[in-house]
């Protein structure tokens, strides 16, 4: 049971992928990543830098900009989890607003972005003992990941989940804003050119519509356990 692997989870917005992964990480004691907080913290200084303000989003204009911005990872074993720092500045709470939401998927569409976040995720794992979630994880990031976990669950399901978690933070949101950015952002994921949103042939899916959490962790350390015997 002490071999390490690579868990890869992939899914949707706002499927649950984050609770899942972290839940994972705590059993097993593994790092736990959360790959689109990355792709939020380059959205989060896109904003800063003012490149939304324009009706006309011009990718030209934000990649120079790019030398501008030191991104890192850095793990937190107090509290078992990841830390982000944009140019030394933690900002992993800042990265979770809608307003952020709203432009992620622009940005994830950026190959330029997507390669270097990509080479940062592979060296955090290349020791392996990582729980790692997003949307092109298993299938481009870690194809080689020993388990591969695909999560949907029903839009209706998935919006009413992230409208509770704004309205805890305090924003001002409503359910059908929620809804709207939700079924905007699946379409962006699927039809990007570039690592697309799919689940990959060796994956095991799992739709959540109706499983809890703790029925979900069943599954998977079933799974697991599989893997490491």
């Amino acid at each position: 049971m002490n071999k390490k692997i690579i868990i890869a989870i992939d899914g949707y917005s706002s499927s649950g992928k984050s609770t899942l992964g972290k839940a994972i990480s705590e059993k097993l004691k593994y790092k736990y990543i959360d790959s689109g907080a990355l792709y939020r913290s380059v959205t989060l200084f896109a904003i800063r830098k003012k490149i939304f303000d324009s009706d006309l989003w011009d990718i030209k204009n934000f990649i120079p900009l790019l030398k501008d911005m030191n991104l890192k990872f850095q793990w937190n074993k107090k509290y078992n989890k990841t830390d982000i720092f944009l140019n030394k500045e933690n900002i992993q709470d800042k990265i979770r607003s809608e307003k952020v939401a709203t432009k992620v998927s622009f940005i994830a569409q950026i190959p330029e972005i997507r390669e270097k976040l990509t080479s940062i995720q592979r060296n955090i794992g290349k020791n392996k003992g990582i729980v790692i979630e997003g949307r092109d994880v298993g299938n481009y990031v870690f194809p080689k990941s020993e388990l591969k976990i695909f999560i949907k669950g029903s839009v209706e399901i998935r919006s009413y989940r992230r409208y509770k978690d704004l309205k805890k933070r305090g924003e001002k949101v409503s359910y059908e804003e929620v809804r709207k950015n939700i079924v905007h952002r699946d379409m962006m994921d699927i039809s990007r050119n570039i690592s697309p949103l799919k689940k990959s042939r060796d994956s095991i899916e799992i739709d959540n519509t109706y499983l809890s959490i703790e029925e979900q962790l069943n599954i998977i350390f079933q799974l697991i356990n599989k893997i490491k015997k």
